[in-house]
């Protein structure tokens, strides 16, 4: 799949997604923010997918919010922020929730500049690996505005509270031995796409019924009670026992390590 702002190659089950505007840095306009959507739309009907990769064009992953594209058209600004309910996600809040509600792994690549919007899309990713001369600031204080494209639900897992309020509050452009210092991202590596290619070959090796399950679960669970914890990963387990990809599982363990996995089970 190929739009104009969003990218899709898909290789052996892993779907490389790069946004795609370059010459803007891409900035996040109104078609931007629906593109992505979309896509992860169409990613999560994808039985077939195991990962993906997310990057940016042109050496630089986000500047963040195109603020006079966005704000040149009020009918666009009122239609990413608008919701039927509060506890709904917008379509602002979708472009880095999505990314956390995909059951499979989705490994962010930062090269270049990561500002504010662009910040709160990879923080919805489950991994991020920064080249080291990336620089990254949740930069909406720096407007007058609090974040609101849902971060907050990776970054409070991520960091402590003090340092989660000193970097939003600041908006500090910090570099990538700073970010992961504070654990802001997950590793810095000097070809950083090489580094996600390589961990979404290794992650596909398992089971994507089991990795759906995992995701599901520590996401859900992290700050769950322990009740909800455990009633959740008892009926996880018995849907995976019963499933074709656990005995594949077993089998690539012992038998027959060349065993391919069945398409991911629906309903996660």
């Amino acid at each position: 799949m190929t739009d104009d702002l969003v990218r899709i190659t898909k290789e052996n089950g892993i779907a490389f997604v790069s946004l795609n505007r370059p010459d803007k840095y891409n900035a996040l306009n109104y078609e931007l923010f629906k593109q992505i959507d979309r896509c992860i739309k169409t990613l999560a009907r994808d039985k077939t997918l195991t990962a993906v990769v997310l990057f940016g064009e042109g050496g630089n992953f986000s500047s963040g919010l195109d603020v006079k594209s966005v704000m040149s058209s009020p009918l666009d600004a009122v239609k990413l922020l608008f919701k039927f309910l509060p506890g709904n996600a917008n379509l602002a809040q979708r472009v880095s929730i999505g990314w956390r509600r995909l059951p499979v792994p989705v490994i962010a690549v930062l090269e270049g500049i990561c500002y504010g919007g662009g910040m709160q899309i990879v923080l919805g990713a489950d991994f991020r690996i920064a080249a080291p001369d990336c620089k990254m600031s949740i930069m909406e204080a720096k407007w007058g505005l609090v974040p609101d494209m849902a971060g907050l639900a990776g970054l409070r897992e991520l960091m402590p509270k003090d340092q989660a309020l000193m970097l939003t509050m600041s908006a500090d452009v910090i570099s990538a031995e700073k970010a992961l210092s504070m654990n802001l991202i997950t590793a810095v590596e000097d070809n950083p796409m090489a580094a996600a290619s390589k961990l979404a070959s290794k992650l596909s090796q398992t089971s994507p019924d089991a990795n759906a399950a995992i995701k599901r679960s520590i996401n859900k669970s992290w700050s769950a009670p322990v009740r909800l914890l455990l009633g959740r990963e008892s009926w996880y387990q018995v849907r995976l026992l019963l499933g074709k990809n656990r005995v594949i599982a077993a089998l690539r363990q012992t038998k027959k390590p060349d065993k391919t996995y069945r398409n991911r089970q629906s309903g996660w």
